[in-house]
């Protein structure tokens, strides 16, 4: 069965290493014939939650304007989600965690709408050399697809990748294509 995959990436860095991850994700996926979208949060002007609990009350809907707006759509159309961020200070990007902490209003039986996501996946890429540096990320990543009772499809981490164009050394495409392909 086809699949509508939302891919959202939080590196603030046009076509640097996390961005070339999820567009050889969405090749992979492509080719299996799913439709994906990609969103690069940093692009964006989502800001966090601000703990007002208006999206509790009323139709559940958030009551901040901003980019966020233009995600919903997206979001409530998926049947599958794709995190793709850099490792930054041991966890994802904050534009990405901003995004995330808006799915707060998901989270709300009184909402109008709701996710339609069944399925996730993280892919991170960092300068450090052992994957237990990604450990808070991939559990923030793992808490939040269980909350959400996704099912995760797995989690890719490139490691050793620091400078614009490192993941070009190595076979991280090949395996971020593989796993885009395995969806």
């Amino acid at each position: 069965m086809n699949k509508n995959i939302l891919i959202i990436t939080g590196s603030p860095r046009d076509n640097g290493n996390s961005d070339m991850l999820a567009d050889a994700f969405m090749k992979g996926a492509k080719e299996k014939g799913h439709t994906v979208n990609k969103i690069k949060a940093a692009k964006l002007n989502v800001s966090g939650c601000k703990a007002c609990i208006m999206c509790w009350t009323k139709d559940g809907a958030c009551v901040q304007c901003d980019d966020m707006k233009e995600i919903e759509p997206l979001l409530e159309s998926a049947d599958m989600l794709v995190l793709v961020s850099p490792l930054y200070f041991f966890g994802i990007s904050a534009q990405l965690k901003a995004v995330i902490d808006r799915f707060c209003a998901y989270c709300v039986d009184s909402r109008k709408k709701s996710l339609l996501i069944k399925e996730s996946a993280l892919i991170m890429c960092g300068e450090c050399d052992e994957e237990r540096f990604f450990s808070g990320a991939i559990d923030t990543y793992k808490y939040t697809a269980d909350y959400m009772k996704w099912e995760d499809r797995g989690i890719l981490i490139a490691t050793s990748v620091s400078a614009k164009g490192d993941i070009l050394q190595g076979d991280w495409l090949t395996k971020a294509q593989a796993f885009g392909t395995s969806i």
